[in-house]
């Protein structure tokens, strides 16, 4: 387990930290060794150096998993630029959305990706450099500046409105590396397969926490779940990260005992875990250690529970992790058992880029009671706490259901809606009713032919105002670029 340092550092010394001999990342073209790493780090930054942009513009990357876009978040920092990581599976218009908003001044990407965008998508300010061409003639070493320097501007879709730009320090990397790496025990021996898209706050964290760790990162685009088992047989996966929708499909394919034994360590995040995915990623995968963690861009991730707790506890997200300091607070701004959940500390961002109204809503004071004063992110989530301190999600105040004087958690129905097995995914919503303020609809997975098994469970296990009115039944549900389902698009298409 690495020692839990609080003093941070620049993003682009992890390369420093391992062996220079032990292997750093592995994919299908072969191996690259720390030393190797540092190396190519230092080559990708001084060919962006060589466009002589000021300290501070921003430098964009459209790729799939490429041997560079595993590199540029280290290498745009190293040459004083600030990364911009874009989802490969976003399309021309929300590309365009956010090289302007950032102000881009440099795109890299590949030639196939150019011919799906239209004239004006990339500004004329903002220079095109095709992958392959990004090779410098010597190396830049690491940098020395202030780790609270901008590295990062991470792009979130949100529930409403176009993207906006989380931005993210030197120093909110490094620590957010070093706290998840301690907390999941990663160590120099572990093999982390990396499935999560890179612009997604903790699939970029992937690459950085394996680094702190001096272990390897096997990046991977992957179309469907036999995909993944065999990437993780093929090579020697100990650790496999994951949200959600992607453990369902998971758990829907056939997993040879001896691959399914070789995964030390589960990380869930980017949604709650139902207690039948609890149960199934148990039962599937015996000698894995299951984390189930919360966590916002805005500070990174917020809590995890000890895989120790998850089978007595599997609806709770636990405690706070390393650096984060985390307070329920009331409507009055009290300490509360439920309230909002607001995260201070060290791994709140900078705010939202150019976007002063939106920052000032989320980052705010923290409260008068925190440890760590200063500005904090006011999560918009509603968390209660239990006896032994463990933390569990209720739902997002602005997608509370409010019916019959009650206010219902979207989640608790969701998780009630799967857990007979009547359906494996579902997605609550409050829909305007005249009698009751709003009925709760939901749309699941399925032929429907089950519904009238699942309503009378649900009539045997929820009292009458948290009975869903309507179901809609979907052969498959949409999912965001970030493979989370997606509930506001979902919203729109229903409502």
């Amino acid at each position: 387990m690495i020692a839990l340092d609080p003093a941070p550092h620049l993003i682009d010394a992890l390369p420093l930290r391992g062996a220079p001999d032990a292997v750093a990342l592995e994919d299908k073209a072969g191996t690259l060794t720390y030393a190797e790493l540092e190396a190519a780090v230092g080559g990708i930054a001084h060919a962006l150096a060589t466009h002589g942009l000021p300290a501070g513009e921003r430098v964009a990357s459209w790729l799939p998993k490429t041997r560079a876009a595993c590199l540029l978040p280290l290498a745009g920092p190293r040459a004083g630029l600030v990364h911009v990581p874009i989802n490969p599976a976003l399309k021309r218009a929300q590309v365009a959305h956010i090289l302007a908003d950032s102000g881009a001044r440099l795109l890299i990407t590949q030639q196939a990706r150019l011919a799906a965008l239209a004239p004006g998508d990339v500004p004329a300010d903002c220079r095109i450099v095709i992958e392959e061409d990004l090779v410098g003639t010597d190396r830049l070493p690491p940098t020395s500046g202030h780790p609270d320097a901008l590295a990062a501007i991470l792009y979130t879709s949100g529930s409403t409105g176009r993207p906006k730009g989380v931005m993210l320090s030197h120093a909110n990397l490094w620590l957010g590396a070093i706290s998840v790496a301690q907390y999941l025990k990663i160590a120099p021996g572990d093999r982390v397969l990396g499935v999560l898209p890179l612009s997604f706050d903790y699939g970029q964290n992937q690459l950085f926490s394996t680094w702190a760790a001096g272990a390897r990162v096997v990046p991977l685009d992957y179309l469907t779940a036999r995909d993944v088992v065999k990437a993780v047989a093929r090579f020697g996966i100990t650790t496999l990260a994951g949200v959600p929708p992607l453990w369902v499909q998971l758990l829907e394919g056939e997993w040879p005992g001896e691959t399914a034994a070789s995964l030390r360590r589960l990380t869930n995040s980017g949604g709650a875990l139902t207690r039948p995915l609890v149960q199934g990623l148990r039962s599937r995968f015996p000698a894995a250690d299951l984390y189930a963690m919360y966590g916002l861009t805005e500070a990174f991730r917020s809590t995890y529970l000890d895989p120790s707790l998850v089978d007595t506890h599997p609806e709770s997200i636990g405690r706070a992790i390393p650096f984060a300091e985390i307070l329920i607070v009331d409507a009055e701004g009290r300490r509360a058992q439920q309230g909002e959940l607001v995260h201070a500390g060290p791994l709140v961002a900078k705010g939202y880029w150019r976007d002063p109204e939106r920052t000032a809503l989320r980052f705010r004071p923290a409260p008068s009671f925190a440890e760590h004063q200063g500005v904090a992110v006011w999560s918009g989530d509603t968390v209660a706490e239990d006896a032994d301190g463990l933390l569990r999600f209720v739902g997002r105040d602005d997608e509370m259901i409010k019916s019959s004087g009650n206010r219902i958690s979207p989640t608790e129905i969701e998780e009630a809606v799967v857990a007979g097995g009547e359906t494996s995914e579902a997605v609550a919503f409050g829909v305007p009713d005249p009698r009751l303020g709003q009925a709760i609809l939901v749309v699941a997975r399925g032929d429907g032919s089950r519904e009238e098994d699942l309503r009378a469970r649900l009539r045997r296990e929820l009292p009458s105002f948290q009975q869903p009115a309507r179901y809609v039944w979907r052969e498959s549900l949409p999912r965001n670029a970030n493979g989370k389902l997606d509930r506001s698009g979902l919203k729109t298409e229903i409502l």
